[in-house]
């Protein structure tokens, strides 16, 4: 036996299984396959800036577990709130639209809520001839990441019930945060993907690209597009947790940051850049005062960027500012970074969302298995998915079941 615990992923799940493992007096490995870190918590330090391309706020922060962290290691938190439903100046989306949009957008969450479509699909909620339905699609893709015509009401409902109106950052990043939370005391190997776990008669035996290593149990923290996937071999038993995963597939979320070189910008304002159109972006200008624009993609919009590249996501990102601002201002936009969580190997997509009928898989995905497979991860959460938080929180008590287990195993 190698060791007791095998943590697989070092995103936020893995290194909250870490941090409450270090705390158990378990011999405990974590497994990376990539070199660094974070998993989609991932702080790029580009031209002197420490910029976020995975996630960036502290959601339903005043009770969010990443905030204690922060504080506790001196990290400044900046508690401004967020801007999201401002439409800077009013530029393209007047005020009058803009109430009737959120109307619309009212209505369609109170039909889900008080007659819940009976295929459990978000988009069969919508009025067949609303006007504002693109309007709707794209703020649940910046939410969700997934379509509404793939979106289950119950899942999407259970996660805004759970979260709250406090939006918190940190200018060192969260996905330094996240990253230097590893705690002493726990074995870090990175670079290290994991090709198969198989079961023996103590426990797990893992195939990685530097050999095998045996243990006790394994905590999976990685997506449901790696568990889903073939890249990592489970045991046959294992086959309900892949489908599991397989019913919560990530979304399309991505993130482009322009530099900015003057301009009409304005610290810690915000756009969305075509409210009537499904491919559009939201804008988050100089976000904490950075020489920044964040641009956000979700859903529909991100398939632009992700089938197209980076170089067509920026100029279309260009093309809606030229247009709300003026072509003279195309000058002072330069492209600076990108994300490409679709593409990455080892990650696949944003965070997860359920297909129709099929929220349940939250809580069969988090079921150990044998007390020798323990799951964590955002997709885990009952109601924190696609958030820091809801990974970090998931990892604690999949460590906690392992602990359990292998407690009374010593019993």
């Amino acid at each position: 036996m190698n060791t007791d615990v095998v943590i697989i992923g070092g995103g936020a799940a893995g290194i909250g299984a870490a941090r409450r493992l270090a705390q158990s007096g378990l011999s405990t490995l974590l497994l990376e396959a990539s070199a660094r870190l974070g998993g989609r918590a991932w702080t790029h330090e580009v031209a002197g800036l420490a910029i976020d391309v995975g996630c960036g706020w502290f959601h339903s922060a005043d009770r969010n577990a990443w905030v204690g962290i922060a504080e506790n290691s001196g990290i400044t938190i900046d508690r401004s709130p967020a801007q999201w439903r401002v439409q800077y100046r009013d530029l393209g989306f007047p005020p009058a639209e803009q109430a009737d949009a959120r109307r619309a957008f009212g209505a369609w969450m109170q039909k889900l809520e008080s007659s819940r479509p009976p295929s459990d699909c978000a988009a069969d909620a919508l009025d067949p001839n609303g006007k504002w339905n693109n309007y709707i699609r794209t703020v649940v893709g910046f939410i969700s990441g997934g379509s509404l015509d793939q979106l289950s009401v119950a899942d999407y409902l259970a996660y805004d019930e759970a979260s709250s109106d406090s939006n918190w950052r940190t200018p060192t990043g969260f996905g330094s945060l996240v990253a230097r939370s590893f705690p002493p005391g726990v074995e870090l190997r990175l670079s290290t993907p994991v090709e198969s776990i198989a079961l023996t008669a103590r426990g797990v035996s893992i195939r990685t690209s530097a050999g095998e290593i045996r243990a006790r149990a394994a905590i999976l923290s990685v997506s449901t597009a790696v568990l889903a996937g073939d890249a990592l071999q489970l045991p046959a038993e294992a086959a309900p947790w892949r489908e599991a995963a397989r019913r919560l597939p990530l979304g399309r979320n991505e993130k482009y940051f322009i530099r900015v070189d003057g301009g009409p910008f304005e610290k810690e304002t915000q756009l969305l850049g075509d409210p009537r159109a499904v491919r559009t972006a939201s804008y988050y200008i100089r976000p904490m005062g950075l020489p920044v624009i964040e641009c956000f993609f979700g859903g529909e919009s991100a398939r632009l960027v992700d089938d197209d590249g980076p170089a067509a996501g920026f100029d279309f990102a260009i093309g809606q500012l030229c247009a709300l601002f003026g072509a003279a201002v195309r000058g002072s936009l330069h492209p600076l970074v990108a994300s490409g969580w679709s593409q990455m190997q080892y990650i696949g997509g944003a965070y997860s969302y359920a297909l129709p009928g099929h929220a349940s898989s939250r809580q069969a995905l988090a079921r150990p298995f044998e007390n020798r497979l323990f799951f964590a991860g955002e997709a885990t959460s009952a109601g924190d998915f696609s958030t820091a938080h809801g990974a970090h929180d998931s990892g604690v008590r999949a460590a906690d079941e392992a602990i359990g287990a292998l407690s009374a195993a010593n019993a």
